[in-house]
């Protein structure tokens, strides 16, 4: 014995040692890793940059909620989403677009914009570089320097505003849905960190901004992925959900080390016979076999007799008949009427020779009530 229980602290302290490695290794600064286009992103494919400039000047907030909890109610908003990670589910595209009806305006920045709110794309043509600075023009045809990467233009509708365009096709458009506007483009890399103060990125975004009219802009970052965010395990830190396991391995290995056993715990008849109540279970199934259900009544009633004596004084002599004016006193709640009604037919039950299932039934209820009143009260 005292050799196993050696040998069982001995794992337990090569378990620490491993446990403790374990922590020093996940408490260790790790260099964090950002998605692209993510409003709190430092990296130079975030917006972090973008998103402090907004905050300052104007009212800028990020919206980490499904689109059906938009604010429809409120004064006109600006919702940007820039590069989603994936096309909303036709519900939610529509929830979207609720969101536009009712006033308020979206601002879409996509390299590929194909399957978002039914806008019609076209392609660029072959020799468009990635790397080359073009020409981009607005509707007043003032001429900015930028760079975009999508091979992609817009196919404007017939009821669509062109706001940008290059010479291979239009880059931003406008369009009206009830009471609100999509504004799209297919340049979100002018968002980014990296690129916001090159060329004439920030001038172009400010200007698809002063089509909006609106000092209240929300970030969407739903479709980042942030309607993940809030599973069961991501709302503690690593370093919580680590001591939580390491908690939870060592309470069993100190109750395996202590003998401890799972599972119902069964008793030998031998050591609860003599204090169970078998005697009185035996004495009832004779009573029920015998159909002796009168005699039963007799005795239920005798020792409620006796508990009125003892609690409430009612004389043990006295017949039920003529106990009315004493229960009349001690049982609140009964009218006078009923206990009469009571005690008569519990007397006129009592000296019947026999009686049937249903009428002991009925009788011993009464008489249990009648006895927990008593004990009760």
């Amino acid at each position: 014995m005292l050799k196993k229980a050696r040998q069982g602290w001995i794992w337990l302290a090569v378990l620490l040692v491993v446990f403790s490695i374990i922590s020093y290794f996940s408490f260790s600064p790790q260099p964090k890793l950002y998605p692209s286009f993510v409003s709190d992103s430092p990296s130079p494919t975030g917006l972090k940059g973008f998103y402090t400039y907004l905050n300052k000047e104007m009212k800028a907030k990020r919206w980490n909620h499904s689109p059906e909890f938009l604010p429809k109610d409120q004064e006109k908003q600006l919702l940007i989403i820039a590069e989603p990670f994936n096309v909303p589910k036709s519900k939610q595209m529509q929830q979207y677009i609720d969101f536009i009806k009712a006033g308020n305006t979206i601002l879409l920045l996509q390299n590929n914009p194909k399957g978002m709110f039914d806008v019609n794309i076209q392609p660029a043509e072959k020799d468009v570089s990635q790397n080359q600075t073009i020409k981009v023009y607005d509707q007043n045809k003032e001429v900015y320097k930028a760079k975009i990467n999508s091979l992609i233009r817009l196919e404007p509708k017939p009821t669509d505003t062109i706001l940008l365009h290059d010479t291979k096709g239009p880059v931003a458009l406008k369009q009206t849905i009830g009471q609100g506007q999509l504004i799209v483009t297919v340049a979100p890399e002018w968002l980014t960190n990296k690129n916001i103060l090159q060329h004439d990125h920030l001038p172009l975004v400010l200007h698809l901004l002063n089509e909006t009219g609106t000092r209240s802009i929300l970030f969407d970052e739903y479709l980042h992925g942030a309607e993940s965010a809030t599973s069961a395990w991501m709302v503690y830190p690593k370093w919580f959900i680590l001591l939580l396991l390491q908690g939870i391995i060592l309470t069993i290995l100190c109750l395996w080390l202590q003998g401890k056993r799972f599972g119902p715990i069964f008793l030998p008849r031998e050591a609860t016979v003599r204090f169970s109540d078998e005697g009185i279970r035996a004495l009832a199934t004779w009573y029920i076999r015998g159909r002796r259900y009168h005699d039963s009544l007799v005795i239920q009633a005798d020792f409620v007799k006796l508990l009125l004596q003892e609690r409430w004084q009612v004389p043990y002599s006295r017949e039920w008949k003529d106990a009315s004016g004493f229960l009349e006193r001690k049982w609140h709640g009964i009218k006078p009427a009923e206990i009469r009604s009571f005690l008569h037919g519990l007397t006129m039950v009592l000296e019947k020779e026999k009686i049937s299932k249903q009428e002991y039934l009925h009788w011993s209820g009464r008489l249990n009530r009648l006895q927990k009143e008593v004990e009760q009260g």
